[in-house]
């Protein structure tokens, strides 16, 4: 593959690299593409050393409420596709528009610095093979763009004491065959865990799950239908939709806190509600058994808050993943607090060629959503490369101060919620721009 200084790099490629490999195609962008992977897919590819996927993953989202616009799934895939079909569909969109020929795979991105160290003039990119164990190779490109993820990262707790038993975060559980006859406690109910736990049922001795906080929990099928494609097509204010769900979600779900969960300290919506409610079927049947959060372990025991005290084998934690770029300097990407500070969360303020795509949550985003914030940059770059008049009205946009993109929802305050956006209010600003942009 030839490159040049003119080229853009994209690392990654899980759905938002595809997308802005997509979109940069579209717009006759020259680029090459850097994944550490063996083919594209992601984390999605468990097959992929960095990958964080396990067996019994599916799509907590509906397929046609999270699927390219421009390449639907297949009708013969289930609603919520299983990760297997997920990989194969990234697969079929990189082959349908010609995309893998453009990236070096199995070739792990070490560094990115400025170019005589000034950004604006570009960025040199060092990457290491994976497949041959060549020494590092450092080339100029014009600009960047990190699209790698937020999952791969574990969020790893640290407790008090020492546990005889295996300790392991999710990211490293695969198959549900080491809980064979163990006395087993997840840690955290966030999809994950709650996932992993009705997998422990049914090879555990015992299943315990410990929670710090209490949850919303949407059923995956409403009236027979994906429960993300009921309603929508009148735009409700927010808090009318939220109390409207919030009733809807009671007659389905009832309350979780008759099955010990404490009370949520977040509304609806206000972080990432479980999709799945197989955790409280199994709950009403005694097959789960709910504690207090973690206080300390003891040799073979942990202790929780209330005090209660319990002998486990293995404990998993749930505990969720934390934004990771371990190649560039973080003065470059504008930290504040739990995350890089961009516009829509995908261009930095001052520097005009650093991008993060993906970077961005919002309950029903899916990826066209991310598909839009892809063609937002590279219209960007087309009309910054070109000098056009929107591209540098833009350009002054992005510098700030950031409109805000939480759409009045008060989202609750976790380092994972800091690139949360309301799902409406984002895609409604990234449109705008895109059609602002245009030619």
């Amino acid at each position: 593959m030839t490159e040049s200084p003119q080229h853009y790099a994209v690392i990654g490629a899980g759905p938002a690299g595809l997308a802005v490999a997509r979109n940069l195609d579209k717009r006759g962008i020259p680029f090459v593409g850097f994944e550490a992977g063996p083919t594209v897919g992601g984390l999605w590819n468990i097959d992929n050393p960095r990958s964080t996927m396990y067996h019994s993953a599916h799509l907590i989202s509906s397929k046609r409420m999270t699927e390219f616009r421009e390449f639907p799934m297949d009708d013969r895939v289930a609603d919520y596709p299983h990760h297997s079909e997920v990989f194969h569909y990234f697969r079929a969109y990189a082959e349908r528009f010609g995309l893998r020929a453009r990236y070096e795979f199995e070739t792990l991105v070490t560094a990115v610095a400025p170019l005589d160290g000034k950004p604006n003039k570009g960025w040199q990119v060092t990457t290491r093979s994976l497949k041959n164990g060549d020494a590092a190779r450092t080339r100029s490109f014009r600009g960047v763009i990190i699209a790698v993820g937020s999952l791969s990262e574990p969020n790893q707790p640290r407790f008090a004491g020492v546990f005889n038993g295996r300790l392991m975060h999710a990211a490293e559980y695969k198959r549900p065959d080491i809980f064979e006859d163990k006395r087993v406690l997840i840690v955290g109910a966030g999809n994950s865990g709650c996932d992993i736990v009705v997998d422990a049922v049914h090879r555990a001795r015992f299943v315990g799950l410990s929670v710090r906080r209490g949850y919303h929990f949407v059923p995956k099928y409403i009236f027979g239908r994906p429960a993300d494609t009921v309603g929508g097509r009148i735009k409700l204010p927010f808090p009318l939709k939220q109390r409207i769900d919030k009733l809807l979600l009671g007659c389905f779900t009832g309350n979780p806190r008759r099955f010990g969960f404490p009370r949520p300290d977040h509304d609806l919506y206000e972080s990432h509600p479980i999709v799945n409610s197989l955790v409280l079927h199994h709950l009403g049947h005694g097959d789960i058994t709910l504690f207090k959060d973690v206080a300390r372990l003891d040799g073979d025991a942990v202790v929780f808050r209330d005090g209660t005290r319990r002998d486990f084998d293995l404990v998993l934690t749930a505990t969720g993943y934390k934004l990771h770029f371990p190649f560039i300097d973080r003065r470059h990407l504008n930290w504040r607090g739990a995350a890089p500070h961009f516009y829509l969360n995908a261009f930095h303020p001052v520097y005009d060629n650093l991008f993060l795509a993906g970077m961005v949550e919002a309950a029903g985003l899916g990826w066209e959503g991310r598909n839009e914030q892809a063609e937002l940059i590279a219209r960007y770059i087309e009309g910054t490369e070109k000098n056009a008049p929107k591209a540098l009205a833009f350009r002054k946009l992005k510098s700030g101060p950031f409109p805000d993109m939480r759409g009045g929802v008060d989202y609750i305050k976790l380092d994972r919620m800091a690139y949360y956006v309301h799902k409406d209010t984002y895609r409604a600003a990234v449109r705008r721009h895109i059609h602002e942009l245009r030619p």
